[in-house]
C-alpha cells in the first residue's frame, strides 16, 4: 500500500485518538487498551514500509502519549500490588520486549567470552574469581562437595549477606543506565563473564553436574533478575540518548517512570533467591536428585513464564477487546 493511501485510510482514527488523548473526547481505560493497540499495529505497518517517514515519527509520538494516557486513567483495582505485578509490569515488558532481547543477546555474550577466555587461558578464573576462591573450591571438589562455599555460615546470617549483595549488583544494573546504558553494560559484562568462567571452570575440574545442582537453586532467580534488571537499565539509557519527538528530559521521566517498575518486579524474585542460597544451596548434594530437578524447574518455570509468555497473554487479553 502506498503511504498516502495508507494516510488516507487511516487519517480520521488517528484524529480521534489525538482528541481522546488531548482528553476532548471520553474513552473508558478499556477503550483506550483498544486504541493503543489499533495505533501499535499501524506503527508496527509503518516502521516496516515507511521507516523514515514523518508518519512513522508521527505515530510513535502517538503511541507514546496514549500509552502513558493508558496508565494515568486506568481503574486503580482493590490490590494495587496484585494489578502492578499481574498487568501493570506485564504490559510494560510486552512494550519494552525488544530491550529484554537486547539483554539477553549481551549476556549470552558476555557469558561465552567466560566461557572462551577459560578455555584458551587456565589462569582467567584466578583473575576474575580470585585466587582464594579458585584454591578453596578446587579443595572442596577434591573433598566430593563441589558446592562446599555455599555452606560456609549460618543459613540466617548467608541469606541477608546474599540478599543484601544482590539487591545492591541489580541496582547498579538499573542506575548505571543513566550513562547512555554503558554503564548497565559494564556491569552485565562483568557479572556475566563471570558466570561464563565459574561454569566451565567447574567442566573442566569434572564436577560441573555437581555445581549445576547447587548453583541453578538460587542462580535461576538471581541471573533471570539480573538480566531483567540490565532490561531496565537499557531502556532508562535509550529514553536518554533517543528522545523521538519527546524532549531529552520528558523522555528521561517516561523511560525512567517505566523501567523502574520492570527494576522492582524483580526484588521478590532477588530475595527469594537469596533464601535459597542461604537455606536450600547448601544442602544441594545430599538432597535427591528429583527433588533438586523438580525445584530447578520449577523456579525456572516461574520467572521465564512471567517475563517471557505472560506478558503476551495479557497484551492478547487487550487486544481481544476490540
Amino acid at each position: 500500500m502506498r503511504e498516502v493511501a495508507f494516510i488516507k485510510q487511516n487519517k480520521e482514527k488517528w484524529l480521534g485518538i489525538e482528541q481522546v488523548v488531548d482528553g476532548k473526547i471520553k474513552k473508558n481505560p478499556d477503550d483506550l487498551s483498544s486504541l493503543y493497540i489499533n495505533l501499535l499495529n499501524d506503527l508496527s505497518f509503518a516502521q516496516t514500509y515507511y521507516p523514515k517517514s514523518k508518519t512513522t515519527v508521527y505515530l510513535n509520538h502517538l503511541s507514546g502519549r496514549i500509552f502513558q494516557r493508558i496508565y494515568k486513567t486506568r481503574r486503580t483495582e482493590k490490590n494495587r500490588l496484585s494489578y502492578f505485578f499481574l498487568t501493570e509490569v506485564p504490559l510494560l515488558v510486552y512494550h519494552y520486549r525488544r530491550f529484554l532481547s537486547y539483554a539477553f543477546l549481551f549476556f549470552f555474550l558476555f557469558v561465552l567470552i567466560g566461557v572462551v577466555s577459560t578455555f584458551y587461558d587456565k589462569d582467567f578464573p584466578k583473575l576474575i574469581l580470585g585466587e582464594d576462591y579458585v584454591n578453596r573450591t578446587l579443595e572442596n571438589i577434591r573433598q566430593e562437595n563441589a558446592v562446599g562455599v555455599y555452606q560456609q555460615g549460618s543459613n540466617w546470617g548467608m541469606m541477608v549477606y546474599i540478599i543484601v549483595n544482590n539487591l545492591a549488583v541489580g541496582a547498579k544494573l538499573y542506575i548505571y543506565g543513566i550513562f547512555g546504558g554503558l554503564g548497565t553494560l559494564f556491569v552485565l559484562m562483568q557479572n556475566a563473564i563471570m558466570v561464563g568462567t565459574f561454569q566451565y571452570f567447574f567442566h573442566q575440574q569434572g564436577a560441573l553436574q555437581e555445581s549445576a545442582r547447587g548453583i541453578w537453586l538460587h542462580g535461576i532467580f538471581e541471573i533471570f533478575s539480573m538480566v531483567i534488571e540490565a532490561m531496565a537499565g537499557l531502556i532508562l539509557g535509550a529514553s536518554i540518548l533517543f528522545p523521538d519527538t519527546y524532549s531529552r528530559f520528558n523522555s528521561f521521566k517516561i523511560g525512567f517512570k517505566n523501567s523502574f517498575k520492570i527494576f522492582l518486579s524483580t526484588v521478590p524474585f532477588t530475595i527469594c533467591a537469596g533464601i535459597i542460597e542461604g537455606y536450600l544451596t547448601r544442602y544441594a548434594l545430599k538432597m535427591p536428585l528429583m527433588l533438586n530437578l523438580i525445584l530447578l524447574l520449577f523456579t525456572f518455570t516461574i520467572i521465564s513464564f512471567y517475563y517471557l509468555v505472560y506478558p503476551f497473554i495479557v497484551h492478547r487479553k487487550i487486544k481481544d477487546t476490540i
